[in-house]
């Protein structure tokens, strides 16, 4: 699927340039970041892929990943209010940024490992679990890599969804996989009460979806949860110096009002319903 739509990066191109410049006719590299690895023809003219032919790019910038249109190579970003773009990374699986702002934890780890972590917490197997904010889908990839029974997530962003189209590391269409194109702190009221088992909360940061932290949420997240369902939080670590905030605290103590028992871990608040 995504080797017949090569996704290009800053590193990629120079590495297809100095191929170019030692005299090879092939290479062998990653077409999809990493995901897996193929091979390129390469000459003057532009490089070929499953007998497709694509051109050199005239500029290639740094933090940009570039997707094919089927006439040109074009930055994976969309404006529309906000600048929302895909970043590649050091890891391979890529992070986005909201106007600058990166979305996923990468500085010392993989985000799409970082998922893998906190999925871990609330023990998939098995179990019907919400996922309130979709992303790019790395929650719902290891939530379906753990044998969950369904996964239910929404994104507001219909850009975000269309960022999910180009990653290779997004999960692809999947019967236990129902992605809802929505804002969850209204659509959470819809939701049935105790109809699922966990929830994967990761907002932005509380400066940009301060409802997403609201003790009304957290009361409706408790609304839909089964008893002694887990909850994973994604917090962040804000300084507390710079903000005068204890984020992670403070969610720790309204989900606590909200009838659940936890406790901080990493980057966040893992929590079971009472």
């Amino acid at each position: 699927m995504y080797l017949s739509s090569p996704l290009l990066t800053l590193n990629v191109h120079q590495v297809l340039r100095a191929a170019l410049g030692a005299g090879a006719s092939m290479l062998e590299c990653s077409m999809d970041l990493d995901r897996s690895r193929t091979t390129v023809g390469i000459g003057p003219g532009g490089w070929t892929l499953n007998d497709k032919s694509f051109p050199w790019l005239d500029g290639c910038k740094d933090r940009t990943i570039y997707y094919w249109t089927g006439e040109t190579f074009r930055p994976a970003a969309r404006y529309a209010g906000s600048l929302i773009k895909l970043v590649p990374t050091q890891w391979g699986a890529p992070t986005f940024e909201i106007d600058g702002i990166k979305m996923l934890p990468t500085a010392h780890v993989s985000p799409y490992n970082d998922a893998e972590r906190k999925v871990g917490l609330i023990e998939p197997r098995g179990k019907v679990i919400l996922d309130t904010c979709g992303g790019l889908g790395y929650f719902a990839a290891w939530c379906l890599a753990g044998n969950s029974s369904q996964v239910i997530s929404y994104e507001k962003s219909e850009d975000v969804i269309w960022l999910r189209g180009i990653n290779p590391w997004s999960p692809v269409p999947n019967p236990g996989l129902t992605l809802n194109l929505g804002d969850i702190s209204k659509r959470v009221a819809e939701l049935q009460s105790d109809s699922v088992d966990a929830v994967l909360h990761d907002p932005p940061r509380f400066g940009i979806a301060g409802e997403l932290y609201s003790q009304v949420f957290y009361d409706q997240l408790a609304r839909v949860l089964r008893r002694r369902g887990r909850l994973f939080h994604y917090t962040g670590t804000p300084n507390k110096l710079t903000s005068g905030r204890d984020v992670p605290n403070e969610v720790l103590k309204r989900l606590r009002r909200a009838g659940f028992a936890g406790e901080l871990n990493g980057d966040g608040v893992l929590a079971q319903k009472k």
